[in-house]
């Protein structure tokens, strides 16, 4: 055992130690997901399939500690800290990249005004997108998330999943709508303007889930960059028997005169009570200086097996091709668990 894993086995022991433990006013939980997958892998352009055990699996695995202490007056203080972490190899962070606390990790108030923190969060574009598609937050298995977050599909949105150095507000549900505005800092002495900023609408009534996001990124990993403007709308409409999912997304990225587009449709189909059938499929076009244009198609389709409300198993087929390069496929078996 590493001498710099104690702190961290610490803070987990002392987090099994009070889970869904109440004292007074104040609540501490613990709780995350643990999935993995095997899969032969291949994308269009790329290198030969491979046949691996995949830890981000339909779900990049992360635990998490919350606490919540009633104030008085309907006001409670919040702190919320978020680790992932790779249980095919023990590893923390999806990668060796990510701090320890990789997700969110964040500390505010919430009450009848809404909710506001400080801290770090994840991005509002990628909370729309998991809305917008039947496979959510999977970096490996949406098109939409892989074409605008995934370096090596083409990583139209600049920047991460997750936000640091950031304060964010969002405002109590008015009739089904409710709106998020973040602002982050950039930290940089000598360079004040130099931010990032987004700002959501979320609207949910009956079958109707509508999405509208706009974000400046011009903060990436911590140093300035090409200042990137992004949008993306998009809405679902569930009918019970088939749960349809739409969505435009577009980027420009000024210094570089360069900027995508991106259309995806979706749709999930509850075959039984427990299995449902998932299907997706996105389209970017991307436009460099001098008008050079490239195209990505990117379609899966899977089923999800649900044993219970915490566990499930899947199995999904991912198609991919770019311009000027052969079609690719991908083969996953997987489970996740939630705790």
């Amino acid at each position: 055992m590493h001498i710099r894993q104690l702190p961290a086995l610490a803070l987990c022991w002392a987090g099994l130690s009070v889970s869904h433990y109440a004292w007074a006013q104040t609540s501490v939980t613990l709780y995350g997901l643990v999935g993995l997958d095997m899969a032969s892998s291949k994308r269009s352009g790329g290198a030969p399939a491979t046949l691996m055990q995949q830890a981000p699996g339909l779900t990049a695995p992360y635990w998490g500690i919350k606490t919540v202490e009633d104030l008085g007056g309907g006001t409670r203080a919040i702190a919320v800290l978020e680790s992932f972490f790779q249980p095919d190899t023990g590893g923390l962070g999806r990668t060796s990249a990510d701090p320890f606390w990789g997700r969110n990790s964040y500390v505010g108030l919430e009450g009848h005004f809404g909710k506001l923190t400080f801290g770090q969060h994840t991005n509002l574009m990628y909370l729309g997108e998991q809305t917008l598609n039947p496979f959510q937050a999977s970096i490996l298995f949406s098109p939409l998330v892989m074409q605008t977050f995934i370096a090596s599909y083409g990583g139209a949105i600049a920047g991460d999943t997750v936000w640091n150095d950031g304060i964010q507000y969002s405002s109590p549900s008015l009739n089904g709508l409710k709106a998020t505005g973040a602002y982050t800092l950039g930290g940089r002495p000598g360079a004040p303007g130099v931010y990032n900023a987004a700002a959501s609408l979320h609207y949910t009534g009956g079958a109707l889930t509508a999405v509208a996001t706009v974000q400046r990124n011009r903060v990436v990993t911590g140093a300035p960059a090409p200042s990137q403007d992004a949008y993306l709308v998009g809405a679902t409409y569930d009918f019970a028997w088939l749960k349809l999912y739409g969505a435009v997304q577009g980027t420009r990225t000024n210094a570089m005169d360069s900027g995508s587009h991106t259309y995806e449709v979706g749709a999930s189909v509850p075959l039984t009570a427990q299995l449902s059938l998932l299907g997706e499929w996105a389209n970017t076009r991307r436009v460099g200086p001098r008008g050079a244009a490239t195209t990505r198609d990117t379609a899966a389709a899977g089923l999800d097996y649900a044993f219970s409300k915490r566990t499930d198993v899947y199995a999904v087929t991912l198609y991919d091709r770019q311009s000027g390069a052969a079609t690719a496929m991908t083969y996953a078996i997987g489970i996740r668990h939630l705790f």
